[in-house]
């Protein structure tokens, strides 16, 4: 079972990514090209990278210093709360007022906003149920 954020986690998120169009194909759709990264909100420096173009991930893995255009922060605790139950759009939004997600880099609220970004990017929160996590 994967460490949360480890090359090896975020690997599966890249397969899980990938193999779901309701995620990378609508995505492509919009030719949607990112450097996303995620790590708590206690460190200096992400814990993984998850790298894509015209909607697919094509590199995923450990952190190497790459500048992020969304960069995802919260608690552990909230992280693996989020891997075991999912985070819908209702629970996005109140983990963002709240401060429980925070962005370090990235417009949470321009792309809440554009329907066609909004739906993957709640959906990819769905698809880390599927990866045991420790």
């Amino acid at each position: 079972m994967p460490e949360l954020f480890s090359a090896e986690w975020m690997n599966e998120l890249k397969d899980q990514w990938n193999s779901e169009p309701e995620v990378s194909a609508k995505l492509a759709e919009i030719d949607f090209n990112s450097v996303i990264t995620c790590g708590f909100k206690n460190e200096e420096q992400p814990r993984g990278v998850f790298i894509v173009e015209k909607g697919l991930c094509i590199r995923a893995g450990a952190y190497a210093g790459e500048k992020p255009d969304w960069d995802m922060r919260a608690e552990r605790k909230d992280w693996l709360k989020w891997v075991e139950k999912g985070l819908g759009l209702t629970g996005m939004g109140l983990a963002y007022t709240t401060g429980k997600l925070k962005f370090k880099t990235g417009d949470y609220g321009a792309m809440i906003k554009n329907p066609k970004m909004a739906g993957p990017f709640v959906k990819s929160f769905g698809l880390m149920q599927k990866i045991k996590t420790q």
